[in-house]
């Protein structure tokens, strides 16, 4: 596991359950609000959308970018996220 901040440790250290989109890392209110707006309310939405992309993490960023205007960063920082956390549940 990457874990690379504080809150993905956090993120990854449970099942997703019925987390916020904001509990993702890289995903704060803005992004968030964007998210929702798009349908993407819950955690799980965004991972199944993560899956549904084969985990590239070239396209997820893409999508993050296209969907939200996410930073590179921010996307690549959901992304590790979400890896991290399947690796540690899937």
């Amino acid at each position: 596991m990457s874990g690379i901040s504080k809150k993905c440790r956090i993120f990854v250290s449970e099942p997703i359950g019925d987390k916020a989109v904001t509990e993702l890392a890289g995903i704060g209110p803005t992004l968030g609000g964007r998210l929702t707006e798009a349908g993407f309310k819950k955690a799980y939405q965004v991972l199944g959308q993560f899956l549904i992309l084969k985990k590239d993490k070239v396209l997820f960023i893409h999508w993050m970018r296209e969907l939200c205007r996410a930073s590179s960063k921010q996307a690549s920082d959901c992304y590790d996220c979400l890896n991290d956390w399947c690796e540690e549940f899937l």
